[in-house]
């Protein structure tokens, strides 16, 4: 009975072990388990990158060959190091280090241990890499830039570091990543799948051949192709403008809410953030602290918006029924908050809202934005229904845009100013800045465009976005095709509308007017302040313009924002202006704006102390 027993307990255990090995042979097919078995090798295919066109299918982004020396550290012989560092083009220390690093990662996986390879530098190395048993080369691809512009908006690849490998299983070292713009944000349609061949070794850790036969082996699917919605043409042109000056632009087309143009300045080629001189360019691109090349203005510039944001002001006065169209204020000048005199420049006289608009009367909208406050019994009331109009914009908050995120701006609450004067101990006249869109209000130049864009509409937007196609389908994600209705009703935009038009038409752009092209449009001119050992020091004004194309069915809404430019219409208005022409008539007729804007530049206004500093600091302005 004994015997029987004990046959019976080892059949059982030699049937067991029969079966999880046969489990383990037939059925398991994880690539993690095939990886962890030191027998057994991988070698990756890496696809091509999905290509990127603009809205017209122009190339913007595509592919050049590229190769890696990899390495997998537990194979790697004696060898003779000086040779092989010259022949890599790399000093013994770097050799040394990057070795180490493979190790540190995997002995026994593949690492790279020198990326990106010329041709020309793999066609004198490939006869010689017999010699060096444990490394071998890697075909990859690297981006191909066909423009020297949109740096900020295409983004860059890089090599994934520490942290990509822990949050995601999918990277591998050495592989690459998007790092920023829409590489980063459409990252997982542009980088495709690798494919993967499994090598069985044997117990001399010679190859013998395809693991299962190539069973789990896959092929590389290369990444999908995009469009995005910029118009390559105007994104050029309008950076060309912008050179020498400093600021953010961003055109829209307000029945997409598709973004055109997305210009930070200033910028770089696209091109310094490829091959192996890459992290070199990058680190004096970044350590660049006064011009911020790599910091995006259009997205993360926040700054008081100057008088564009007055239509906004009376879109809410008109609202809220404080004010028509045969409201008058009498400006002298100015106006009066107790018995300081603050400034104006529209010359004096009795305003309406139409002149008030085209002539930008400070008073006039001091007068409007008190009145929205004296409708109600609390000052608190009137708070809560002056933000929640202007937040139905889309103002004070992301908008929701298919990049990396930039900032959300301002438009303070009654807690904001709660914190600061005490509940209750506050009224109109303390923060009657806001009138006038200095103040505490701060907004971004994509959130100015957005603001435009829903004017344009007459009271509508559609969240903006870059991405058009897919493989040459169009999206439908609703999140950008839904529109989003502001709390203004359509009949109050027709006459901020006609104002902004006399603007072009007898106001402060006036001088700008392009033939054929009717534009509505608001100047600004932002107060700038910031400190210095402590002591408030006053700089050189800001430039910016907002306007709208044709006025009757608009085409584009751009937003215009230039550092240190003085008046809204001497540089934002001429940049505006030329841009929106160029993208509606594809060519240039007011030579004259377009030579200033080219052969002027800004460079000696940002040579002085602390200029570089003021827009990222300045928070206040009167």
């Amino acid at each position: 009975m004994r015997k029987i027993l004990l046959s019976s307990i080892i059949v059982i255990i030699g049937l067991t072990f029969l079966s999880r090995l046969s489990y383990l042979q037939i059925f398991s097919f994880s690539p993690d388990q095939v990886l962890e078995d030191p027998a057994i090798k991988a070698i990756y295919d890496y696809p091509e990158r999905g290509y990127i066109y603009d809205r017209n299918g122009e190339l913007l982004v595509g592919n050049d060959p590229a190769y890696d020396v990899m390495v997998i550290p537990r194979e790697v012989k004696p060898l003779d190091t000086l040779e092989f560092c010259s022949l890599l083009g790399i000093d013994k220390e770097r050799f040394i280090k990057q070795l180490h690093r493979a190790r540190v990662y995997s002995p026994r996986l593949p690492s790279v241990l020198v990326p990106q390879l010329s041709k020309e530098d793999y066609a004198q190395l490939q006869e010689k890499m017999r010699k060096y048993e444990g490394f071998y080369i890697q075909k990859r691809s690297l981006r191909y830039y066909n423009t020297k512009s949109a740096a900020n908006v295409l983004g860059y690849i890089s090599e994934v570091n520490a942290t990509d490998l822990a949050r995601n299983k999918y990277y591998v070292q050495g592989e690459l990543k998007g790092r920023t713009g829409v590489e980063r944000y459409y990252e997982d349609l542009l980088r495709g799948r690798k494919g993967v061949q499994y090598i069985q070794k044997d117990r001399f850790n010679r190859d013998i051949g395809p693991y299962k036969e190539g069973a789990l082996d896959t092929l590389p699917e290369q990444g999908k192709q995009i469009s995005i919605t910029l118009d390559k043409e105007l994104q050029e042109y309008g950076e060309l403008l912008m050179k020498g000056k400093w600021g953010g632009i961003v055109a829209l087309e307000p029945a997409s809410g598709e973004i055109l143009s997305m210009i930070s300045g200033p910028t770089y080629d696209p091109s310094l953030l490829v091959g192996r001189k890459r992290s070199k360019n990058y680190t004096q691109l970044y350590n660049d602290t006064i011009a911020n090349p790599t910091w995006d203005r259009s997205i993360h510039a926040q700054q008081p918006p100057g008088s564009p944001f007055k239509v906004m002001n009376a879109l809410v006065a008109l609202q809220e029924g404080v004010l028509d169209t045969d409201t008058k204020v009498r400006c002298y000048n100015g106006f009066y908050v107790g018995r300081k005199k603050r400034g104006c420049h529209c010359g004096g006289g009795t305003r309406g809202l139409l002149d008030g608009i085209s002539k930008s009367c400070n008073a006039y909208f001091a007068t409007a934005f008190r009145k929205i406050f004296e409708k109600y019994d609390t000052t608190d009331e009137g708070m809560d229904a002056w933000e929640g109009h202007l937040r139905s914009f889309g103002l004070g908050d992301y908008l929701g845009y298919d990049l990396p995120f930039g900032q959300k701006g301002r438009i303070p609450s009654k807690e904001y100013y709660d914190r600061w004067y005490g509940d209750g101990r506050w009224s109109s006249s303390y923060i009657i800045s806001n009138a006038i869109g200095q103040g505490e209000i701060l907004l971004t130049p994509v959130q100015l465009a957005n603001m435009t864009a829903a004017i344009a509409n007459r009271g509508f937007f559609y969240t903006p976005h870059i991405l058009k196609k897919i493989e040459g389908k169009p999206i439908k994600d609703p999140k950008f095709t839904e529109a989003k209705h502001t709390t203004i009703d359509r009949e109050h935009f027709e006459t901020v509308v006609q104002g902004m038009a006399d603007v072009y038409n007898k106001g402060t752009a006036r001088r700008l007017q392009i033939p054929g092209v009717t534009i509505a449009g608001k100047t600004g001119t932002v107060e700038n302040f910031t400190k210095i050992d402590g002591e408030r020091k006053q700089l050189t004004d800001h430039s910016v313009f907002v306007a709208f194309a044709p006025v009757e069915d608009p085409k584009i809404a751009i937003a215009v924002y230039v550092e240190n430019g003085y008046y809204g219409a001497r540089y934002a208005g001429h940049i505006a202006s030329l841009m929106i022409e160029k993208y509606l008539k594809g060519e240039i007729s007011r030579k004259d704006l377009e030579k200033r804007m080219l052969e002027r530049t800004l460079e000696h206004e940002y040579a002085k102390p602390y200029s570089g500093e003021d827009f990222k600091i300045n928070e206040y302005a009167w």
